[in-house]
């Protein structure tokens, strides 16, 4: 089987973390790498990914995530936040980054700028909050493909109060939402979860050719 799809197979939603394996900063750099170079819509990232390592900030959140347990097992948490009210700031930073990278006059670049603007802009902010919140689903597709490479478990979770971790993380000043966290470890080997055969749709199921 390819390497690949054995990787996901091997994967799944970890119940349970060994708390004393910790990820070395060496694959901590490569998840970090993967997630930035995560696809995403005009390739704005308009999100920030805060890494919670602090013991004491994640014992907070736990209660606001449902109790879960991998929050303070796990080696790390992550958190997805989307930026809110995105707009021109962060379209005028990016085609600034634009220019310097690729070392083109930032003047060359304002007819795309505008397309950008036009189809973002004109969004109702509540639609443009959405668009922003589902772009931080690409970055952790791409963590999760990472991660599985590198035999390193992730948990995505949805089911936390954002208005609660966004309080205990301060992310409301900071213009941010927490749409997404995700757990990074271990998995315990009394994590029977494991075990378990992989349920999915069957190809005939969910694919439909035309």
């Amino acid at each position: 089987m390819n390497t690949f799809l054995e990787n996901q197979n091997w994967r799944y939603a970890t119940k349970k973390f060994d708390a004393t394996k910790i990820i070395t900063t060496q694959d901590l750099m490569i998840l970090k790498e993967a997630i930035r170079l995560s696809s995403s819509s005009y390739g704005l990232q308009p999100y920030k990914v805060i890494i919670v390592e602090n013991p004491e900030l994640r014992a907070k959140i736990q209660p606001s995530a449902w109790g879960q347990s991998q929050i303070v097992e796990a080696s790390h948490l992550i958190v997805f936040a989307n930026e809110t009210n995105f707009g021109d700031v962060g379209i005028d930073n990016y085609i600034k980054n634009t220019s310097e990278t690729r070392a083109v006059p930032v003047e060359s670049l304002q007819g795309y700028a505008s397309f950008i603007k036009s189809n973002i802009l004109t969004l109702p902010e509540e639609a443009r909050n959405t668009w922003t919140s589902k772009q931080t689903y690409l970055a952790l597709g791409n963590l999760l493909n990472a991660a599985a490479e590198l035999k390193i478990d992730v948990t995505p979770m949805e089911g936390f109060v954002d208005t609660e971790v966004n309080e205990i993380l301060g992310l409301d000043q900071l213009g941010l939402n927490a749409t997404l966290l995700a757990t990074l470890g271990y998995r315990h080997d009394q994590d029977a979860t494991q075990y378990y055969k992989k349920v999915r749709k069957s190809n005939d199921e969910l694919f439909i050719t035309l």
